[in-house]
């Protein structure tokens, strides 16, 4: 009776630890560095563990916008312990004006990358 208790308080708080780390992993956002070359910017955001189906990357006020939905696939013979990971985060990167967003290109690299490049306009 008394490690039944133990175990069942174990369990909620593993649940509402690994929620409450989830949550903060989305708020906390995607990292982004911002590189330039004569004719591009490119916006390499770090998205572990992220399908190309899980993402969305558009331009939107002079920004590059990313956002990951993911979806946790159930493992056979597992039941989740700790949903430590964030499901739904959020990227976004400022570009300077002088950008051609119709030309861009997204490339998701099987380590987890995201390559965005922009090409700026002829000055």
């Amino acid at each position: 009776m008394i490690r039944d208790v133990g175990e069942a308080v174990s369990e909620r708080v593993f649940e509402t630890v690994g929620r409450a780390m989830g949550r903060a992993q989305e708020q906390r956002g995607l990292s982004v560095d911002l590189l330039e070359s004569e004719d591009a910017y490119l916006a390499v955001f770090d998205t572990p563990g992220v399908l190309g189906r899980d993402l969305q990357v558009r331009y939107e006020d002079g920004a590059v916008h990313v956002r990951v939905d993911r979806f946790r696939d159930r493992r056979e013979g597992f039941e989740m312990r700790f949903p430590g990971r964030g499901l739904a985060l959020d990227g976004r990167v400022d570009l300077p004006e002088g950008v051609d967003p119709e030309s861009a290109s997204a490339t998701l690299l099987e380590n987890g990358t995201l390559r965005v490049q922009v090409p700026k306009t002829d000055a």
